[in-house]
């Protein structure tokens, strides 16, 4: 892996946009623009998720000598803009409703269930700004490192190459970090913590599937010195954009599974994950991916306290199969 070079700090960035640097600009761009994006996707649909991000980051161009270092990190000050900006648009959208023809009820039949409600999105929005607010009081490092490994998606390797330190320096940051925000948050908002961070990997809480404490295990098994995550990569016919995350750690039964840009299965077919232990199989589930293509496994069992072999998405019949059969989508080979 190149190494990259330790980059400014987004209060540096910003004083460099405001002077009329479009290099620093790309570069917040790359370190917030994903973060916004999931928040504009929540409510809206791609092409208007990926517009409002463009509209964000016009606004800080043009309003970077604003910016008060005083008042806030750069990035609170861009998620405020980021708000703004969505609220905005719902506004707008809440006057002017789109009305689609659905005499038969197909559309409202074919939408989701479980999509969260006005009353749990609140919550959810309520919880992200809690641990926002405590990830702007970690020390720079500690944050920057805690912002890469959990909103950016990067493993602990790609996270040192990018801050330009050491392994055990980026390991060693992202445990402090996860330890300042427990310790910030108090012992009442210790799983909450586990909460918000596995949901910046894109993982939502139902009661009625796991508890808090579950996802506790979860987040201590990602984030401990020895946890390995294993990138899953497509096999010829499946697009080049899916892939999906394996995340386990030697001598716990646990693994966190993400899936990301899943094509839709077959019809009468679903998607089921595999790990492979020898010359034994063991499914870690079926796999529904959203609209976006997107779907999460956390699974635990005694068998996962061993590293796999081998780690695939096959596509199986729709009630699932006892064993892999067919066509595997999306596999990891040592």
């Amino acid at each position: 892996m190149t190494r990259v070079e330790h980059g400014p700090r987004n209060e540096e960035l910003m004083r460099q946009v405001a002077e009329g640097s479009k290099e620093a600009l790309a570069v917040l761009h790359r370190r917030l623009g994903r973060q916004i994006f999931g928040l504009a996707a929540q409510t809206l649909d791609r092409a208007a998720a990926e517009d409002l991000v463009q509209d964000v980051f016009l606004a800080v161009w043009r309003n970077a000598r604003r910016f008060d270092p005083e008042r806030g990190s750069v990035r609170t000050w861009v998620l405020q803009i980021a708000h703004f900006r969505l609220l905005n648009e719902l506004r707008r959208r809440s006057r002017q409703p789109e009305i689609v023809p659905d005499p038969d009820g197909l559309v409202l039949d074919g939408l989701p269930a479980g999509d969260l409600g006005p009353a749990e999105r609140t919550w959810q929005q309520h919880r992200r700004a809690i641990l926002e607010a405590a990830l702007d009081r970690l020390p720079p490092p500690q944050r920057e490192a805690v912002d890469l490994a959990f909103l950016d998606d990067l493993t602990h390797e790609q996270v040192a190459a990018e801050l330009g330190v050491p392994l055990g320096t980026a390991k060693t940051r992202i445990r402090a970090g996860l330890q300042r925000l427990r310790g910030a948050l108090g012992s009442q908002w210790a799983a909450l913590a586990a909460l918000c961070l596995l949901a910046a990997l894109g993982i939502r809480y139902r009661s009625d599937r796991a508890t808090l404490a579950r996802y506790d295990r979860a987040l201590s098994m990602v984030t401990a010195s020895d946890s390995v995550n294993l990138r899953l990569a497509p096999l010829p016919g499946t697009p080049d954009e899916a892939h999906a995350r394996y995340r386990g750690r030697p001598g716990v039964g646990i693994a966190v599974v993400t899936f990301s840009r899943l094509p839709a299965a077959p019809a009468g077919h679903t998607y089921q994950a595999w790990v492979r232990h020898g010359g034994v199989w063991t499914s870690l589930g079926t796999v529904l991916p959203d609209m976006d293509g997107n779907a999460r496994l956390i699974v635990e069992s005694p068998v996962l306290a061993a590293l796999p072999d081998d780690v695939e998405l096959t596509v199986e019949p729709r009630t699932g199969s006892p064993a892999p059969s067919g066509r595997a989508v999306l596999a990891w080979v040592p």
